[in-house]
């Protein structure tokens, strides 16, 4: 194969794996995007092996020419001969790369992403709380006092549970730089939850009906700092008794306005369940004004600052407008949390004499023991009838 052919098949888009004929174990592949790749299949250990070598991309500065992937290929070759796997060595050379904490903690996020469902809050904690205080500090030089400084300045902020999460995260990072070698001790491994947040107690704040009513009527007198999408946020949270994560991240596909229902997907919903939730009248009518905000997003809550990575508003939004609210003293009723929210549904469906089971599939709770395995029946009847109910104590209040 030379050069001409290697531009015809970019030209004409021939995706698939193309042998350049060599008896090098080199590759051209095209792919559907027509780019055009170098690849090189070769034996290590009496293993099939491939690795990629760069773009073909006449102009780009990692543009690989065909002779240089021969060449490449060639030495690639000569290496599995002697016994060395050149990926394995690959992999190696980017272990030694790395040197602060910043690079070690980008390779755990890495695993994460494989090992969790929402590595999302692990990289959000990193991210916003760890890595300004020691992300740039090369991995010989982190100590205890550094480590004692991140989780103290996050327990002074009044924010106990995130102190415990980012005290754990640091464990992790630095038990996994053990792991590859890369250092001998963990300066955070003699923490314990009282040197961050403390013992977590179970929360049990819930909002009277007052306070539903005076929460409100706040959020109407402050429309210049709590916008009317967190306002509609918040109803939404309290009479669907969803998560934070399930709403801030729902997608239009999911909604059918028509109909009145919203599936949250098994990827999305927490404990790893699919659920559909009737939409009442006054709840579909809050969506469809959400419609027309989003401004043909295909989040309900879009994205509100270019630089964010998700197509959603970040998870933070609503948590820092509450917050900026209580920090000005305008709520005057006891702290919550946006959680607190849902215990508040949970509470006033109590309040309102719906059966246990049918309140607990209305949170998205899976039935417990022996009896989920043989009862699959959903009570959708049963939990709208509910959301009806809960809407007519709670849509006086918000208005």
């Amino acid at each position: 194969m030379n050069d001409l052919q290697i531009k015809k098949l970019l030209r004409e888009k021939k995706i698939g794996r193309h042998n350049t004929g060599d008896r090098l174990g080199l590759y051209f592949r095209v792919s559907e995007g027509g780019t055009g790749t170098w690849v090189v299949r070769y034996k290590a250990h009496s293993k099939r092996r491939e690795i990629t070598l760069g773009r073909y991309a006449i102009g780009a500065p990692d543009h690989i020419t065909l002779a240089d992937a021969r060449g490449e290929a060639a030495q690639i070759q000569a290496a599995a001969k002697k016994g060395i796997d050149p990926l394995a060595e690959r992999e190696r050379d980017h272990l030694a790369k790395v040197n602060t904490v910043d690079d070690l903690a980008e390779d755990w996020l890495e695993d994460c992403k494989r090992r969790l469902k929402h590595p999302g809050i692990p990289e959000r904690v990193y991210q916003k709380d760890i890595a300004p205080s020691i992300g740039q500090l090369s991995l010989d030089q982190v100590n205890a006092r550094d480590i004692r400084g991140v989780i103290t300045k996050i327990a002074r902020s009044n924010r106990p549970t995130i102190a415990n999460d980012a005290l754990a995260y640091c464990k992790q990072i630095f038990n996994h730089g053990i792991k590859l070698d890369l250092i001998q001790n963990n300066p955070a491994q003699a923490f314990r939850n009282v040197d961050a947040g403390g013992t977590e107690e179970s929360r049990d704040r819930a909002l009277s009906l007052e306070e539903v009513q005076h929460l409100f009527e706040v959020f109407r007198n402050n429309t210049d700092q709590f916008t009317r999408d967190n306002y509609l946020a918040v109803a939404l949270l309290l009479c669907l008794g969803v998560r934070k994560g399930e709403l801030i991240a729902a997608e239009w596909s999911e909604i059918d306005l028509e109909k009145g229902l919203w599936v949250i997907p098994k990827h999305r919903s927490k404990n790893g369940d699919s659920i559909t939730i009737p939409l009442v009248e006054c709840v579909v009518e809050w969506f469809c004004e959400l419609k027309y905000r989003s401004a043909g997003s295909e989040y309900v809550f879009p994205r509100r600052r270019s630089s964010k990575r998700n197509g959603h508003v970040s998870p933070d939004t609503l948590n820092a407008a509450i917050a900026k609210l209580f920090k000005e003293e305008k709520l005057e009723i006891d702290h919550f949390t946006v959680h607190d929210l849902r215990r508040t549904f949970r509470t006033q469906l109590g309040f309102l004499a719906v059966p246990g089971h049918v309140a607990e599939r209305c949170m998205n709770h899976r039935i417990p023991g022996i009896e989920r395995t043989y009862n699959i029946h959903d009570y959708f009847d049963e939990r709208k009838e509910a959301l009806e109910l809960l809407i007519k104590r709670f849509a006086p209040l918000i208005k």
